[in-house]
């Protein structure tokens, strides 16, 4: 019954008419035309934006391998994880992947899956820091090209994991007697000038228990602002995306139920072309136009138990192979499709040629376009910039020094401080 009842749910997402099976080989272009080819290959929401200009070029598939070490802490660890009795939290986990091998039948399937996906190996273990990247936002469709109404700059986007580190000494934790997870940082904003200085700070924490800290410094207020978690789902400053959807979904696990609508063959930029990515042509610069690979994604819906959360729920569609999110529909309250998060992966173990080369394969995580398809509005977001002259983009698991000869200081914890947070706002 459990699994008819799945089936039934996921023919409601999609859509589809039974019977009907569509497909796509390499090769192929994707676009509105002959959009009935990727009819089950695809979310609600990737079919609006296709309907609306986005093409898709079709790649063959290619296999994305789990860091080294990733994997033996895998095969140390995993067979003494177990999920605490209420399922809100792991127990005896030390790093690696919690559990490797999914029951789709186990009705902890869904939660399982997404403390595996906290504990994803990309983009960095241990640390990782981003420099320089624009974020335009504005109107969209009308078959007009998106009209900016403000470019944002953000100076950096740094995160720094506490537990389950496998890279840099000290591992597998960092001197934690708060219980971090991890902490991250976005900011400062370089432009618009009247938004200069602006920057977030936030700490997870590994209890359940224990909500995010959030806090938001705005310089022209001369003030740190402290926002809820379920201020977390609010866009703020005109834009359209949210701390918790960061990523794809960016929240605490502890804080949705996850139901597991099934495990797909779908299609998923994993490995797309253009870095930095590329908009796609006239009315539809609001999204990025790149090679999609089929690929096997669980599909996860998520519904937040907190009352003033802003979505109804989230439909989050994850790489079986690689644990990062491909793309994610949102609806409102009412289940009307409100939202798309989508993401541009490249797997590969350089930036560009001339750059460094990693031991292992990376996520170059090219950027993300965001769009409310009840407001038309939208936010295309590449990582790095257009013109990344002066540095890779990304830089992984690279410790105190950082590594990279543009910035120092990925890892340190000192740079991750409401004090930080201020002085680099000034």
């Amino acid at each position: 019954m459990d699994h008819m009842l799945r089936i039934a749910s996921i023919v409601m997402l999609f859509g589809l008419a039974p019977g009907v099976h569509a497909d796509v080989v390499p090769g192929d272009t994707v676009d509105a035309r002959n959009i009935e080819k990727v009819a089950d290959l695809v979310s609600p929401a990737i079919k609006w934006c296709v309907r609306n200009g986005m093409t898709m070029k079709i790649i063959e598939p290619k296999r994305i391998t789990w860091p080294q070490a990733y994997v033996a802490a895998t095969e140390k660890y995993a067979g003494q994880v177990s999920l605490s009795e209420n399922g809100l939290a792991l127990e005896n986990h030390v790093a690696g992947a919690p559990f490797p091998n999914i029951d789709t039948k186990d009705p902890a399937a869904a939660v399982k899956i997404m403390w595996n996906y906290e504990y994803r190996p990309f983009p960095g273990t241990d640390d990782f820091v981003e420099y320089d990247f624009p974020a335009d936002t504005g109107a969209v469709g009308q078959g007009k090209p998106m009209d900016v109404e403000r470019r944002y700059w953000i100076g950096e986007s740094r995160r720094l994991y506490y537990n389950a580190r496998l890279r840099i000494d000290p591992k597998p934790e960092l001197p934690n007697p708060d219980g971090i997870r991890f902490k991250e940082v976005l900011g400062p904003l370089v432009a618009p000038f009247d938004l200069k200085g602006i920057g977030a700070l936030s700490y997870r924490y590994i209890d359940a228990e224990k909500q995010d800290d959030t806090w938001l410094y705005v310089p022209t207020l001369r003030r740190v602002r402290r926002l809820s978690t379920a201020q977390r789902s609010d866009a703020l400053f005109g834009q359209d995306t949210d701390p918790d959807s960061y990523w794809g979904y960016n929240g605490h696990i502890a804080w949705s139920d996850w139901k597991f609508l099934g495990e797909r063959e779908m299609l998923g930029v994993l490995h797309g072309e253009h870095y930095p990515m590329q908009r796609c042509p006239g009315a539809a610069n609001f999204l990025f136009c790149d090679a999609w690979e089929k690929r096997t994604m669980y599909v996860i819906e998520g519904v937040s138990k907190l009352p003033q959360y802003a979505y109804g729920k989230r439909v989050i569609f994850i790489d079986k192979e690689s644990m990062v999110v491909s793309y994610s529909d949102i609806y409102d309250r009412n289940h009307e499709l409100w939202k798309v998060w989508i993401d541009n992966h490249q797997f590969k173990r350089s930036a560009f040629p001339g750059a460094t080369v990693y031991e292992e394969e990376k996520d170059f995580y090219a950027g993300l376009a965001m769009v409310d398809m009840q407001l038309l509005h939208a936010t295309y977001v590449p990582h790095p910039g257009p013109k990344p002259a002066r540095h890779e983009g990304w830089y992984f698991d690279s410790g105190a020094g950082s590594a990279t000869q543009y910035k120092p200081s990925g890892g340190m914890p000192a740079s991750f401080s409401v004090a930080k947070l201020i002085e680099q706002g000034r």
